[in-house]
C-alpha cells in the first residue's frame, strides 16, 4: 500500500478541472513508481543495453515541466536543469545521470518545477498562449501534451520498477 494518496480525477467536471486532475494523477503516479527506492536502485538501468533509469526519468520530467510551462507558456529564459548544452541537442533532456545524481534530489527538483508550473497556470485561461516553433500554443494544448507525456513515461516507469524489485500495479 502506497503512502502517497492519488485521487481519481472527477468523473464529471469542467474542462480545466478535468485536465488539471488528470495531469496531477499522472504526476502522482510517477512519484508512486519511485516510492521506497533508494538512490542506488533508482539509478540502475535494469533493461540492458538501455541506460534508462527511474532517476533519469524523474530528471527528464523536471525538464519537461520547465520547458512547457516556464519556457514555452510563460516565456521565461529558464536554462536546462541537467545539461547546459541540451538545447543544441533538442529540448527536454535530463535522462543522463551526472556522477552523484540522486533520486532524492531529482524528486525535489521535479516537485519544485511542478510548483512553478502551477504558479504559471493559475488564473490563466485555457485559451491563453505561449510560443512554440514560432506559433501560438494554448495552455489547453500544453495540458493535453503533458498528460500524454506523463502517461507514456509512466508506462516506462512501470517496466523499470518491475525489473528493479518486482513492484507492479501502481
Amino acid at each position: 500500500m502506497s503512502a502517497i494518496e492519488r485521487p481519481v480525477p472527477p468523473l464529471n467536471a469542467d474542462e480545466r478541472t478535468t485536465l488539471e486532475s488528470w495531469l496531477d494523477f499522472h504526476r502522482i503516479t510517477l512519484a508512486m513508481k519511485c516510492e521506497g527506492l533508494d538512490d542506488e536502485r533508482a539509478a540502475v538501468a535494469p533493461v540492458p543495453p538501455s541506460g534508462f533509469t527511474l532517476t533519469g526519468l524523474v530528471q527528464h520530467m523536471a525538464e519537461v515541466e520547465r520547458n512547457w510551462f516556464r519556457r514555452v507558456f510563460a516565456g521565461e529564459q529558464a536554462p536546462p536543469i541537467y545539461d547546459p548544452q541540451a538545447d543544441t541537442r533538442g529540448p527536454d533532456g535530463g535522462f543522463d545521470l551526472a556522477e552523484g545524481a540522486t533520486l532524492h534530489d531529482a524528486l525535489a527538483t521535479w516537485q519544485a518545477e511542478i510548483t512553478r508550473s502551477r504558479e504559471h497556470c493559475a488564473n490563466r485561461a485555457l485559451t491563453d498562449t505561449g510560443r512554440f516553433m514560432d506559433q501560438d500554443v494554448s495552455l489547453r494544448w500544453i495540458y493535453v501534451h503533458m498528460i500524454e507525456e506523463y502517461a507514456r513515461h509512466n508506462g516506462h516507469a512501470d517496466l523499470l520498477r518491475e525489473r528493479i524489485d518486482g513492484t507492479t500495479g501502481v
